[in-house]
């Protein structure tokens, strides 16, 4: 028996210090024959590659270690293995005879052991050892070893989703929802949506039958099993409403669970059969079912805080979806002394969304205490609620006021601040109504530091500057620090003083020309000295057009509570209980799938070109092209007597014949919307420039669509339109239909940032003014990248070798597309299709030590000088393909890789 330490025989003592020679020690212990001893040695490997220290060259002893029968210490072996198998991939292979040979062992654990850490290494040629003993396993006598398959079936899809088809390993998983034992049903549709995720595509296809299964397994299998079950029950669209009733009946109980993931598990897919209730107007059992969920969603919040906060996120969206379900509940949302700052936050989104006249009293009397804390923020955010509980409530705004002005009598520095702030929004929401007022306000200027909440009280200056006695006076308080102030605060100052300009030019001449001149000639800041050249010229050519535009009515402002659009609200809806509903932002605005990309064994296989290449092939007198092994063709054409095309001059055939690219159209604006037109748009280049194309349908419009303006948003590509007028010629009358190209350009006014970390947005949102009706409306298209290539994308060898190599592996995308069409598996086609858009073929090999696989790279360029790189990797047969993006522009990644996608798809 080896001896115990000190502490009681702990696993702590594998991790303190060893001796100079400990690697030798380690050595000599990994092939005692005492097995204990062996343990010993293997739990010390395993302690020090825990703590970072490269045990990498004890590969073979260690592995040698797991020719035993000893559970524990296999275990332990394996894991090694599984850490160093990337980086040991030859010395992996050595193990496969004792991962097959275990499979296939009398003891369950030992053959669910041995398919487990072969489905955790991911290295391609261990996964061909790994199909027949997963196929056996899929069919094992004992459950635990089936449901541990399962798992690792999705595993494989992960690393080699060809190999998974052509064993028909999907098939067998559905096979898996129809046995005994519960948790292997469970782990069965855990792999199913897994893979689902992953190909994009939906392989679990619940019938009828199916579905009884999976409720029936929901009572018997494990909390986590219950949450994979209920999470695909939720993405099931019941066919009737009686169909909802009879699922939601069997996972209510669920609501009553002990673990809270379950609980919202349930609670998504209650919500989302609802809807289908609703459009069959089952008012009665809605109301039951409303009153079902409100006491487990209270439960959660007894919870611990971290806990709490994830409910709370959640039911933040359940509010706006469904606010009746806790609309008498406010009182469990009114916050704790000792709740954390974020918990206390989220729980004031909460009060605001469930604020109603019957408890408005209530909420404003526990916000008013809460004004009263410490935490700064806290404070503020309960004075803004006070704001927006006005907002929402009309019959209620008053009874706000008077707390507002309560609060700005305490003389707190930053209590009055945001008071002011929100009482600006108030006095935009209700013009004319609550002036009375600002003579409070205006005594409380001295203590205005923050930008926000002196711009607010420059606005209400300006605004109602003819009640207030003294504006130019407070103006000019404000404008004697104009050049040190924030440009917020200047553009506010420049409007609020032109108003008073315009309602009372004799006391204010000299004021509005020393501030136009400050803003034109003084300042650096584009926007500030735009807007008071506009002004100037509009009070030195036209004063009443002026008064028209500045002092124009405004349009009320709209209670922001249920701020979410209804499409993203019910996409997060369906994804409660997972990081989208924490977020608040669908999974792939945060998510990219990142996998290696298996072109061959070698796990620096990633540098596709060896540099030292070069010369041998200069020396043969080869294709300058040929990247060992890689070449643009197979065989290079015979040498013509005719003239030799320019891009032949290194043996290479001239490049393919371009086809004109079409834009891919979608509908993005629905008649009801925009006055009986339908609207479709698509992006595509034409000669270098990028167009909108714009397919105009006149539905049920009885005037003619002659003439339109169009504007849009910022966006992430900077673009703006050449020309904002569209002239229809001929007139678009009803029932039939036209089609305008708007040519888009490069604004960097129009650029807007992409948050740091974050993937670029696609949406290009897009205001159109009908000219002839006067009807504005918006819609958001999703802009294609591949319209933003530039014709001199293709890039030199060299070139393409030395921005490869230099791209950190982090700036990587990779993933699986399944279902292409037969020429999207074709090189030579998809190149033909991709330099149609500029997206250039630089070379192809064959995948070493594979069969019928085949590698091809590619590059792209954007017009404002971002630079793409490719891989891609086929299959002879499988019609499938593995993509591998490189980008030092990592926000944009995501929509070249969406790109690519894309024309292989289409």
């Amino acid at each position: 028996m080896a001896p115990k330490d000190a502490a009681g025989g702990s696993d702590s003592r594998f991790f303190q210090t060893q001796k100079k020679g400990e690697m030798h020690e380690l050595r000599l212990e990994l092939h005692s024959t005492d097995r204990s001893t062996k343990v010993d040695a293997v739990k010390k490997v395993i302690a020090s590659m825990t703590v970072g220290k490269d045990v990498s060259g004890l590969f073979t002893d260690v592995l040698n270690c797991a020719q035993t029968g000893n559970i524990e210490l296999k275990k332990l072996v394996y894991l090694y293995l599984i850490n160093y198998a990337k980086t040991q991939p030859e010395l992996t292979l050595l193990a496969v005879n004792t991962f097959v040979k275990d499979a296939s062992d009398p003891n369950p654990l030992i053959r669910a052991l041995a398919v487990r850490t072969m489905g955790c290494i991911r290295v391609d040629r261990i996964t061909e050892y790994l199909c027949e003993p997963l196929g056996r396993a899929l069919r094992d006598e004992d459950p635990y070893v089936r449901k541990t398959a399962a798992v690792c079936v999705a595993k494989l899809y992960d690393i080699a989703p060809e190999l998974v088809a052509e064993r028909g390993f999907i098939d067998t998983l559905h096979d898996l929802i129809s046995d005994s034992n519960p948790s292997v049903v469970a782990n069965g549709v855990a792999a199913l949506s897994e893979i689902s995720e992953t190909s994009g595509r939906d392989v679990m296809k619940i019938s009828p039958s199916v579905l009884q299964k999976l409720l029936a397994a929901l009572n018997e299998c494990t909390e986590w099993g219950q949450v994979f079950i209920l999470d695909s029950l939720a993405k099931y669209t019941p066919a009737e409403a009686r169909e909802a009733e009879g699922i939601i009946e069997r996972v209510t109980p669920r609501l009553q669970h002990a673990n809270s993931a379950v609980v919202m598990s349930a609670v998504k897919v209650i919500l989302s059969y609802m809807d289908v209730m609703d459009k069959a107007g089952n008012a009665e059992s809605l109301r039951a079912l409303t009153r079902k969920l409100a006491p487990p969603l209270v439960t959660l919040l007894n919870s611990e805080s971290e806990i709490q906060y994830v409910a709370l996120r959640n039911i933040n969206l359940i509010v706006q979806k469904r606010p009746s379900i806790l609309e008498n509940e406010i009182k469990v949302f009114f916050c704790k002394y000792n709740d954390p700052i974020y918990v206390k936050m989220e729980k004031l989104e909460i009060i605001i969304k469930l604020v109603s006249e019957r408890n408005i009293d209530q909420v404003l009397l526990e916000l008013k205490e809460y004004s009263t804390e410490v935490d700064v923020d806290f404070v503020r955010k309960s004075v803004s609620a006070i704001g927006r509980c006005a907002v929402k409530l009309e019959r209620a705004a008053e009874r706000c006021i008077g707390v507002l002005l309560e609060l700005i009598q305490t003389k707190v520095n930053y209590v009055v601040q945001e008071s002011v702030i929100v009482i600006k929004d108030i006095f935009r929401r209700y013009p004319n109504r609550y002036e009375s007022i600002i003579a409070t306000l205006c005594d409380n200027l001295d203590t205005l530091d923050e930008p926000q909440a002196k711009a607010s009280m420059i606005w209400i200056i300006g605004e109602y500057a003819e009640r207030i006695d003294n504006a130019d006076e407070l103006l000019d308080t404000f404008l004697e620090t104009f050049e040190e102030e924030d440009p917020a605060v200047q553009l506010q100052l420049l409007t609020a003083t032109v108003k008073c300009f315009l309602k009372n030019p004799e006391e204010t001449q000299d004021m509005v020309q020393r501030v136009l001149d400050l803003a034109t000639e003084e300042s650096d800041n584009p926007d500030l000295r735009d807007r008071g050249f506009i002004y100037w010229r509009l009070l030195s050519t036209d004063p009443e057009a002026a008064k028209l535009v500045v002092l124009g009515d405004k349009p009320v402002i709209e209670d922001d509570t249920f701020r979410l659009e209804p499409n993203l609200l019910n996409v997060l809806v369906g994804q409660i209980a997972t990081l989208s509903s924490i977020y608040h932002k669908p999974p792939e605005a945060f998510v990219v799938r990142a996998k290696r990309s298996p072109i061959g064994d070698d796990p620096d296989d990633d540098d596709v070109i060896e540099e030292g290449d070069e010369e041998d092939y200069e020396n043969d007198g080869g294709d300058l092209l040929d990247m060992g092994g890689l070449s643009v063709n197979d065989s290079a054409p015979a040498a013509s007597a005719g003239p030799v095309d320019a891009a032949d001059l290194f043996g290479m055939p001239a490049a393919p014949k371009k086809s004109e690219p079409q834009a891919q159209m979608s509908k993005v604006c629905a008649p009801e919307k925009s006055g009986g037109i339908e609207l479709y748009a698509g992006f595509r280049q034409v000669g270098g420039a990028v167009k909108l194309e714009l397919d105009i349908r006149n539905v049920s419009s009885s005037v003619p669509v002659s003439s339109l303006a169009i504007q849009l948003n910022k966006n992430a590509f900077g673009f703006a339109p050449a020309n904002q007028q569209i002239v229809c010629s001929p007139p678009v009358a009803m029932g039939t239909s036209g089609r305008q190209s708007v040519e888009l350009v490069n604004n960097p006014n129009m650029l807007a940032p992409v948050p740091a970390g974050q993937p670029a947005s696609p949406q290009i949102q897009v205001a159109i003014k009908n000219m002839t009706s006067g009807l504005v409306f918006y819609f958001a298209a999703n802009f294609a990248l591949q319209a933003l290539f530039s014709s001199d994308g293709a890039l030199e060898r060299s070139a393409f070798i030395e921005s490869w190599k230099s791209i950190d592996d982090k700036k990587e995308l990779y993933g699986t597309i399944s279902d292409l069409p037969p020429a999207s598996t074709d090189i030579d086609q998809v190149s033909a299709k991709f330099n149609s858009h500029n997206i250039f073929l630089i070379a192809r090999r064959p995948v070493p030590n594979t069969q019928d696989q085949e590698v091809a790279y590619f590059s792209m360029k954007t017009t404002t000088g971002m630079i793409f790189m490719a891989e891609l990797t086929f299959k002879q047969g499988v019609n499938a393909a593995k993509v591998c993006v490189k980008t030092s522009s990592i926000a944009y990644g995501v929509q070249a890789k969406a790109a690519l996608e894309n024309l292989l798809r289409n």
